[in-house]
């Protein structure tokens, strides 16, 4: 028998079954699908990631205390601001330097009021990281200098505050202090699970002031560029040890926070395909099973096609095709379902999702392969019944 009659043969008997062929092509449908939405959602989370770090600015070092552990409890800061006047000293450049010293508070402004995150900060933050000003200004290096009560705010709090109004020279109170708001930041979201529009920057050294404080919660570098970045920041963790024996100091880069958290999210990616793919298993099963029950079905047309000269490859490559006929459509359409359900998961919810050319392949490929492993059975099975046996067969 040539291959072109035993896919003819294949496609009339299964359709001569549409009902069991289109049921057993459901397990697979619902296998493969699962497989592309899971692997697309997992790949969407990794690149909303990536893109986040990146967008925190370029060629970025920050400066942490303790070892880098996600898994460890945070070191308690002993940076001060003549430590990071040291590391200015070492980097050469103030502007490209940014501390932070952050505190959640109660902000004001006449009968309204927000709890948000307050961060005192440099003048140089929007120059180390992508922050744009849409209203006023930012903070400037005398406000820093002289301790001035100025804010910043973030669009979230400026709406919840002043509603439509522009809130540049508008009064508000953190903590009981009143500040004089001089900016407000352009829309910029959320970023590694933080509501970027959901802070207020004010001076460092009037923060501490009014948090009661000294410390430096953390420190970003921005070096002048890529290839420099190790030996700077080998630099400026030798510079602080030195003033802090008893403590230690990391130097991280956006490298190795993308390296870390692309682990991460590529074994969380792996865990969903692998959950996926325990249906495409169920379907496959289902595949063997029906194919089982039709060769005990068909037993006499096995025997009646032996007896006129079929030989037992000729009856075993027909079921085989059959097995890896229904998987395989099963597989086109269920390709169709998850692609088309992963776009619309993208489009009409906060849920990133991103096909990728390989997951597509890869269920498809995996969908023809179920066909053929569990096909194999059936098919060794149906070849190897006697003919005699066969015909008598009720």
């Amino acid at each position: 028998m040539s291959l072109t009659e035993a896919w003819r043969v294949a496609i009339d008997a299964l359709r001569a079954s549409r009902l069991r062929s289109g049921l057993t092509m459901l397990g697979v449908i619902i296998g493969v699908a699962a497989v592309v939405i899971l692997v697309a959602i997992g790949t969407g989370a990794k690149q909303t990631v990536e893109e986040q770090v990146e967008g925190l600015g370029s060629n970025l070092l920050l400066i942490v205390p303790g070892q880098v552990d996600f898994g460890a409890a945070p070191t308690v800061s002993r940076l001060r601001l003549d430590d990071v006047d040291a590391v200015i000293r070492v980097v050469g450049d103030r502007n490209l330097v940014a501390v932070a010293t952050s505190s959640g508070e109660t902000v004001r402004a006449g009968t309204r009021s927000r709890f948000t995150s307050v961060v005192g900060v440099l003048e140089t933050t929007p120059k180390v990281f992508v922050r744009s000003i849409d209203r006023g200004g930012y903070l400037s290096r005398s406000d820093v200098e002289t301790g001035r009560r100025v804010a910043v705010l973030g669009s979230a709090v400026a709406v919840t505050l002043f509603g439509e109004r522009d809130p540049v020279g508008s009064q508000i109170t953190i903590a009981g202090v009143r500040f004089r708001v001089v900016g407000v930041f352009a829309p910029l979201g959320q970023s590694l699970g933080v509501d970027r529009d959901d802070e207020v920057h004010i001076p460092i050294t009037t923060a501490q002031r009014v948090f009661d404080t000294s410390r430096v919660d953390a420190m970003a570098v921005k070096a002048p560029d890529r290839d420099s970045m190790d030996a700077l920041s080998a630099r400026i963790v030798e510079v602080l040890r030195e003033r802090h024996p008893e403590s230690e100091f990391s130097a991280v880069t956006q490298e190795q926070i993308l390296g870390v958290l692309g682990d991460i999210l590529g074994i969380l990616t792996g865990v969903l395909a692998a959950i996926a793919g325990i249906s495409l298993l169920v379907g496959g099963v289902g595949v063997s099973n029906i194919m089982l029950v039709s060769v005990r079905e068909r037993t006499r047309e096995i025997g009646l096609r032996k007896a006129v000269g079929a030989r037992p490859r000729d009856i075993g490559l027909q079921f085989l095709l059959e097995a890896v006929l229904l998987t395989t459509i099963g597989g086109v359409v269920g390709i169709a379902l998850g692609v088309g359900t992963a776009l619309i998961v993208a489009a009409i919810t906060p849920v990133p999702a991103v096909v990728t050319w390989w997951s597509v392949a890869l269920a498809f490929g995996v969908s023809a392969a179920v066909g053929i492993i569990f096909g194999v059975v059936p098919a060794q099975r149906a070849g190897r019944l006697d003919p005699v046996v066969a015909l008598r067969a009720e």
